[in-house]
């Protein structure tokens, strides 16, 4: 006779346990016992039940993972205030619903529906697997990628198959810890406010998860489910190659330049390999211990392009056994790119996002005008953030195109091109300082795939045409363009009112009047010229005193220009309890002394933080982080 016992029911599992007798802990941690069904992370909270550990419980299960313009991102384990399958299906029911809800057709659900896609990380695959359990229980097609597939193959298949919206399960470049929950709208593009909030709404409206959610059967038997990637791969790369001119062909193909490449344990080397062989370039060399995913990221500490040498070290060792030049790093999910090159001294230069943006904006304009029998370079836009180098306005001024600033994030800069390409313009490039390139619109976000073709089919193009390297290139840029170099960094301050009170204290800055702001740094030495203060929705170089950009009252966001061509924005978001500094010495063409500007840059920085953020006074905690660029 079986001695087996039968499994206990939720409702028994939590009639057996003794609960705190706090009431809102306990209704959460009923709540957990009675809707996950994930037996590990329903044991790690029976098990801190058993331990009585109310202080744990109370953090994971009475604070809610916030769901931004970003979608989530955060650590996986159980708890409200994690990403795990619980969490996952929720948000999931709460964007279906939300979805439902602006489009009420049950034709357009139906066949235009969503797309989801995953990338190497511990869960991803589960994680997109549920969502798409849910979008087929309340009756969406859903394109699902049945194989790893790189952030922007997401948006690029929301454009290309017309879908209601986009799903990407990914933490980018965070640690293994981590995984994400991205969204984009129908237009292709990160979703912008207030729809974030809408969709967290509508998440907080359908915590319950239904028991068709949890089953995944029906991603084998739903007739509306489909995968689209033998539709979308060679689409992708037929509009990547519409962006590279024939004469840019010809010269990949008889350039003997080659490339090292590491995808940092993600899923861009079968991607990249690809792109390479459409733009002619010469076989890429991968690093061998990073080219296949690995959700452990094993020989990084972060898998992130943004840490430089760090993160480089592998592919620098594997460059230097093989002769190569010239190193390409996508983060794991390939939508950010980073680059470095063999200097004449036998010194490898990191490029920072700013430099390259500045390199790939003039390759932008080149590219544009090779491939376009009559150019119009006045109906042309190039557009970066307002923490980003202001290169790229430089370089417009001087070519004739149009540049546009936006608000920090390619939310903003994907929305924004999308809006100038329906009125008629010509967008050909947006870059943000963390890596972040757009190349042309096949893709309304970052795409590091497009990026490193360029980058390399540039480098080739430089090399073959005029044996000039990258570095030299940019030396280039910046003697035509003026020379711009920019630092950043920030302060930790925990306590989130002291914060307020530093930026008001520059928004009250004579004797406590409101509306003044700081006129000069230094006794007078270096005036200020405008102020833009988007928390307030001011911008004193107008007339009219009112900022262009949005305002954003949530966030401390401002920016001083002074009469030397330096800027600094000071920003700091309610999410990480930092007071963020960029810096930036934006230089005339015939201004050559780049040590000296360097140099300046350094003090003013050094004393616009010091009379600003009053570091000392305040007791704020420097970051040991401090890129200059």
């Amino acid at each position: 006779m079986s001695t087996k016992k039968t499994p206990k029911t939720p409702a028994e599992v939590l009639k057996s346990l003794e609960l705190s007798g706090q009431e809102d802990l306990d209704n959460q941690i009923k709540n957990w016992v009675l809707w996950d069904r994930n037996e590990a992370t329903l044991d790690q909270v029976i098990e801190a039940v058993h331990d009585q550990d109310w202080q744990a419980l109370r953090v994971r299960l009475c604070n809610r993972i916030p769901f931004g313009t970003a979608g989530l991102r955060g650590g996986m384990r159980a708890g409200f205030d994690s990403i795990n399958d619980l969490v996952i299906i929720q948000t999931a029911q709460g964007l279906a619903a939300y979805l439902t809800d602006s489009y009420p057709s049950i034709q357009k659900r139906e066949t235009q529906g969503v797309v989801i896609g995953y990338d190497g990380r511990y869960n991803s695959k589960r994680f997109a697997q549920l969502t798409s359990a849910v979008f087929l229980n309340s009756g969406y097609k859903v394109y699902l990628f049945n194989r790893m597939t790189p952030t922007p193959f997401i948006p690029f298949t929301v454009s290309a198959l017309k879908c209601l919206a986009g799903v990407m399960v990914t933490a980018s470049h965070n640690p293994k810890e981590d995984n994400g929950f991205k969204v984009y709208a129908a237009n292709g593009a990160q979703i912008l406010p207030p729809h974030d909030k809408k969709i967290y709404d509508a998440i907080m409206a359908n915590l319950e998860p239904k028991p068709s959610s949890w089953d995944l059967c029906i991603l084998t038997e739903s007739p509306l489910v489909e995968d689209p990637y033998r539709q979308i791969y060679p689409m992708y790369y037929e509009m990547l190659k519409k962006l590279l001119p024939p004469v840019h062909l010809e010269t990949n193909e008889c350039s003997q330049l080659r490339f090292i490449y590491t995808p940092m344990h993600g899923v861009g080397y079968s991607f990249m390999r690809e792109a390479f062989y459409q733009a002619r370039l010469k076989p890429l060399i991968p690093v061998p211990e990073q080219k296949d995913p690995d959700p452990e990221f094993h020989t990084l500490i972060y898998p992130n392009p943004e840490e430089g040498r760090e993160a480089l070290l592998m592919a620098i060792k594997k460059a230097e056994s093989e002769h190569c030049t010239v190193i390409l790093a996508n983060d794991p999910d390939a939508d950010r790119l980073a680059a470095a090159e063999l200097d004449p001294k036998g010194r490898w230069k990191i490029f920072t996002g700013n430099e390259l943006g500045a390199l790939l904006a003039w390759w932008a304009l080149e590219n544009y005008r090779a491939r376009t029998s009559k150019p119009d370079v006045s109906n042309c836009i190039m557009l970066s953030s307002m923490v980003s180098s202001r290169i790229v306005g430089a370089i417009a001024r001087a070519e004739g195109f149009t540049h546009v600033e936006t608000l920090t994030g390619f939310k903003w800069m994907g929305n924004k091109a999308l809006e100038l390409q329906a009125a008629g313009r010509t967008v050909l490039f947006a870059f943000e300082e963390p890596l972040g390139f757009m190349f042309g619109m096949n893709v309304a976000d970052k795409d590091g795939i497009t990026a490193a073709t360029h980058l390399a089919t540039m480098a080739c193009h430089l090399r073959t045409t005029r044996s000039l390297t990258l570095i030299e290139k940019l030396r280039e840029i910046y003697d035509t363009y003026g020379y711009h170099a920019t630092l950043s960094s920030y302060y930790t301050c925990e306590d989130p009112e002291l914060i307020e009170q530093i930026f008001e204290r520059l928004r009250n800055f004579d004797e406590d009047l409101p509306g003044t702001y700081p006129k000069c740094i230094l006794d007078g030495a270096f005036e200020v010229v405008y102020v833009r203060d988007l928390t307030k929705g001011l911008d004193t170089a107008y007339a009219d005193r009112k900022a262009r950009l949005p305002m954003v009252p949530s966030e401390q966001m401002i920016t001083f220009t002074f009469t030397n061509g330096f800027v600094v924005s000071l920003r700091s978001t309610s999410r990480d309890h930092k007071l963020r500094y960029y810096t930036e010495i934006c230089a005339l063409p015939e201004e050559k002394e780049w040590l000296e500007l360097d140099d300046r840059l350094h003090h003013l920085t050094d004393a616009v933080v010091e009379e600003f953020y009053q570091p000392n006074v305040h007791g704020l905690i420097r970051s040991s982080q401090f890129d200059m660029q």
